[in-house]
């Protein structure tokens, strides 16, 4: 799958409304994009054990996107073959009061991968940038001094957030950041699909009626939010999400590559190394001569 068709450029002239939701790329078939899935799946899987071994890189995967969009649906097929003792998953629920004590970045910092980790935010700190833009008032919780607080408060929190990714990046920490492109009538369905169906239903909140009233005040942030961030070390990929099997397939593809781009063999042992283990494979030889 050709990934760089997905991101958004923020010097390209494309803006969020050149993304097509409903793109299904060069599939021909749910079942091909299913069948590519899997394979993927089983790379992530040869490509996470050669990063938990090489322990020099780690992987954070952010998703962001409106409700209904699939972020964790996304998220349990994609990894559904990774290894659980080298992945994390962090959902960012409304801050506790003893978040919002800190700077708006101390909880993010918090659920950071270690190197030959990955870790997957479900949603994100963008959420510093989208939501609290939507919903000013929810700054007051933070009780932001006044040299925090009024014009340039959003142009500054872009210049941390992008050195936030700079310094990660130097430090071995790669970002993958995906938005699940979701169209409003899609949406409507799938809140519709929450309400009818029993295994769905605990998942509806009134207030994702009331946030799909602000759709295009979101629109308009996430726009100029992914142009003020998306860089050539930290792009955004912008997933075509309207069919829930290419939003899967696609995600899964990018986070190979990346994956794949950061090792593909393990690692060579040096030579005090390879005298441990002849040593131990002389003993164990040993113990069975001795039977």
């Amino acid at each position: 799958m050709d990934c760089e068709r997905f991101i958004y450029s923020a010097g390209g002239g494309r803006g969020l409304a050149h993304f097509d939701p409903k793109f299904t790329g060069d599939f021909s078939s749910e079942e091909e994009a299913k069948s590519q899935m899997t394979r993927d799946a089983e790379n992530l899987a040869a490509f996470q054990d050669m990063l938990m071994a090489h322990r020099t890189n780690g992987l954070l995967v952010l998703l962001q996107a409106m409700d209904g969009a699939g972020k964790d649906a996304t998220i349990k097929h994609v990894m559904s073959s990774a290894d659980p003792q080298g992945c994390e998953v962090k959902m960012f629920k409304p801050a506790t009061e003893k978040e919002v004590r800190h700077d708006y970045l101390w909880r993010a910092s918090q659920g950071l991968p270690a190197r030959g980790q990955i870790g997957i935010f479900n949603r994100s700190y963008y959420e510093h940038v989208v939501a609290e833009r939507v919903h000013p008032e929810r700054l007051e919780r933070q009780k932001l001094p006044d040299e925090a607080k009024g014009e340039g408060l959003w142009a500054r929190r872009f210049r941390h957030i992008n050195n936030f990714e700079q310094y990660l990046l130097e430090n071995g920490i790669h970002v993958l950041k995906f938005y699940l492109n979701l169209s409003r009538e899609e949406q409507r369905r799938r809140l519709l699909e929450r309400l009818e169906r029993p295994e769905k239903r605990w998942k509806f909140s009134s207030s994702d009626v009331e946030e799909r009233g602000r759709w295009d005040e979101y629109m308009r942030v996430y726009d100029e939010t992914f142009r003020q961030t998306s860089t050539e070390r930290a792009p955004w990929y912008i997933i075509p999400a309207d069919n829930r099997w290419f939003a899967r397939a696609a995600v899964a593809s990018v986070i190979v590559s990346k994956l794949r781009s950061l090792h593909t063999e393990y690692p060579q042992l040096d030579e005090e190394k390879e005298r441990e283990l002849e040593e131990a494979r002389r003993a164990l030889e040993g113990e069975a001569a001795g039977e």
